[in-house]
């Protein structure tokens, strides 16, 4: 027998699920990483900021048949506080939770708004190497007429931190050009240790947040935090952009939809298809047709109706743009 390896070892998988939206997004995540990727061996964390002083709302899943359907698909519910983040900055229970893992096990953190479409177990990892996702546009930073450019902006974080900038460069980007610049979407990311990750993304963001360097006196943090640190910490840690292979994750094997009115907008064929098998098992239809925006996407045809003003082929350019069609013939669901 083969030796173990970092590669092929079991990892975890963790979402960050709390009362509302997100639970029933985890239901659904549980319930498409089961169902595409029955050879997953590790373990499934559901992690849960629990009340305290920085949340004005309990953000614990408060509805007993969303956490049934977690438990009984083999999830586990793993509390967390919240001490720097909370209800201000909810993308920060992405950042704080991560102390709350299991310490040296490598793990792939995805949004709830994910679908798994594929097999998961299959996805080569190198845990050694952290990578997130590339399915991204150019949301921060937003250069002034007369402030620092791309490069100005992004070294003023590397030169803060004492990281190398040129090493980070897409040199076969142009100059000044959004591409050429380390910069993901935190929809997920993986690596070796939750804590090493979860300690540098939490230092780095609190960093940016409270002392920003004065370059960036003109940008704007919310809701980009997480997705400005997190090109730091990966290029700190030893990963980059190419650290997974291309049409995998965000491709074959996941899908980062966002919202569901999105999913049946744009997504393929294939991705509609996982979502409706996933969600048709009679113990999985009564727990979301709890949740209105899915009983009407989902169960009762909305979702197709949105499909089908929409050519997959000829898709307007900018996300905003499908959101304004899709709002303004009332399709819009969240």
């Amino acid at each position: 027998m083969a030796p173990e390896t970092e590669k092929t070892k079991p990892f975890n998988v963790v979402v960050v699920g709390q009362n509302g939206r997100l639970s029933f997004e985890a239901v659904i995540f549980v319930a498409s990483l089961r169902a595409m990727s029955p050879d997953f061996k590790g373990r499934i964390l559901v992690a849960e900021p629990q009340m305290g002083p920085l949340w004005e709302k309990d953000p614990t899943i408060r509805s007993q048949p969303v956490l049934d359907a977690l438990t009984e698909m083999g999830a586990e519910i793993v509390p967390f506080d919240n001490k720097h983040f909370g209800e201000a900055y909810p993308f920060g229970n992405k950042i704080e939770m991560l102390q709350y893992l299991p310490e040296g096990e490598p793990f792939v953190f995805f949004d709830t708004d994910t679908l798994i479409t594929g097999d998961l177990a299959a996805v080569p990892f190198d845990f050694d190497r952290p990578g997130a996702s590339l399915r991204r546009e150019d949301t921060w930073p937003q250069p002034q007429l007369y402030g620092p450019g791309y490069s100005g902006l992004w070294k003023s974080l590397y030169d803060k931190f004492d990281l190398d900038f040129e090493s980070s460069l897409d040199l076969s980007q142009p100059d000044e050009y959004w591409r050429r610049y380390l910069y993901f979407n935190a929809g997920f990311f993986f690596y070796k240790c939750p804590h090493e990750f979860g300690k540098k993304f939490l230092e780095y963001a609190i960093a940016i947040r409270d002392t920003p360097p004065v370059e960036l006196c003109a940008q704007v943090f919310d809701p980009w935090l997480d997705q400005v640190a997190l090109p730091l910490v990966i290029h700190a840690l030893g990963g980059g952009r190419d650290a997974l292979p291309e049409g995998l994750l965000d491709g074959e094997v996941s899908c980062h939809y966002r919202l569901l009115p999105l999913l049946y907008a744009r997504e393929s064929d294939h991705v509609v298809a996982v979502l409706e098998h996933v969600t048709s098992p009679n113990k999985v239809k009564k727990v979301l047709k709890t949740y209105d925006p899915i009983k009407r996407m989902v169960y009762q045809g909305r979702g197709e109706k949105a499909r089908a003003m929409f050519d997959r082929e000829n898709m307007p350019r900018k996300e905003q743009a499908i959101r304004n069609r899709l709002k303004s013939n009332g399709y819009w669901m969240r």
